[in-house]
């Protein structure tokens, strides 16, 4: 029997938990699902990735008031996916900052992938009616900014391309804590949909050098020794790796894109089948390698029908 589409049959909730990392800098993480960031100034608050809808945003609202009754001031979207950014209504926040490029992404394919992300993963959008509309960032910036919330400086950068074009890191340089988007993960397989697979090995060295002590993934536990940071870190590299010359390989064998998923996902399987959305996530991830191998260098938008016809044809029937 092939097995259901995406994430349809995934209907577990997890377990949240609220870690501090240092004074005033927290993790708002729920076993694998999407992760939260937290930072309080002297005055205010920011949260770093919102959760797809308001209704859910309220759970991490809730945890953020069991430490501080500071306004929420700052929501950072790390990217553009629907799953990290539809919930900032509900901080009523005065300011919304995204880098430039993630900007641009959302005029080109917000509305596709809401539709496309709502249907690989519906448990993640519960309350989908609470939402008003997309997300629209009030400040955007390129290359990095700093925000002074009273003495804290919090610094927002892009540090090149990888989950996607505009992907944005909070960096606390006093405390070294990093929260990272997905440009890092744990005990969670990478996403790689609408990556830049050549560029983000690199920005990873990048995220490394910063030396961490602390470091909120996009998916995974909260990190709070420099080993396990690195080792976060360098676990994610490694999965890139793997995935992108398994692919690589079979594209200049002259395999189709069935074949070279079958191959990629048994040679993976084995070493990150235990990750937290492994088979969720490949079949994307292949997919875009075996365009990017292929010399398609910015990714396709993906559409529910896309998404659907991909699936399918990679569970039952050749790939065109």
């Amino acid at each position: 029997m092939p097995k259901k589409f995406a994430s349809q049959a995934d209907l577990e909730e997890k377990k949240v938990s609220f870690t501090e990392l240092a004074d005033g800098l927290y993790a708002y993480t729920a076993e694998g699902d999407p992760n939260s960031g937290i930072v309080i100034g002297d005055d205010s608050v920011m949260v770093l990735d919102t959760q797809a809808t308001p209704i859910m945003a309220r759970k991490v609202i809730e945890k953020i008031r069991t430490v501080t009754d500071k306004p929420i001031e700052y929501i950072v979207v790390s990217h553009y996916h629907a799953v990290r950014v539809l919930g900032a209504s509900a901080y009523g926040a005065e300011q919304i900052i995204a880098s430039q490029d993630t900007y641009d992404l959302i005029v080109e394919r917000g509305d596709e992938d809401f539709k496309s992300e709502l249907e690989r993963f519906p448990r993640l959008f519960n309350g989908v009616e609470s939402i008003p509309g997309l997300t629209w960032p009030t400040i955007t910036f390129k290359g990095e900014m700093t925000v002074w919330m009273g003495k804290r400086e919090v610094r927002l950068m892009q540090l090149g391309r990888g989950h996607s074009k505009g992907d944005t890191v909070i960096w606390l340089p006093q405390e070294k804590v990093l929260f990272s988007g997905d440009l890092v993960e744990y005990g969670a397989t990478p996403y790689t949909g609408d990556a830049y697979l050549n560029d983000w090995p690199q920005t990873l060295e990048r995220l490394a050098a910063l030396e961490p002590v602390a470091l909120v993934p996009g998916r995974g536990d909260a990190l709070t020794t420099p080993q396990s940071c690195l080792e976060a870190i360098e676990g994610t590299k490694s999965f890139l790796h793997d995935m992108f010359e398994s692919v690589k390989q079979g594209r200049k064998a002259g395999k189709s894109l069935k074949e070279v998923y079958a191959q990629t996902y048994h040679r993976l399987k084995p070493d990150y089948g235990h990750w937290v959305i492994f088979d969720h996530c490949l079949p994307f991830d292949v997919s875009r390698a075996f365009d990017e191998a292929g010399g398609t260098v910015d990714p396709r938008i993906w559409t529910a029908q896309r998404d659907a016809e991909l699936w399918q044809s990679l569970e039952t029937g050749p790939v065109e």
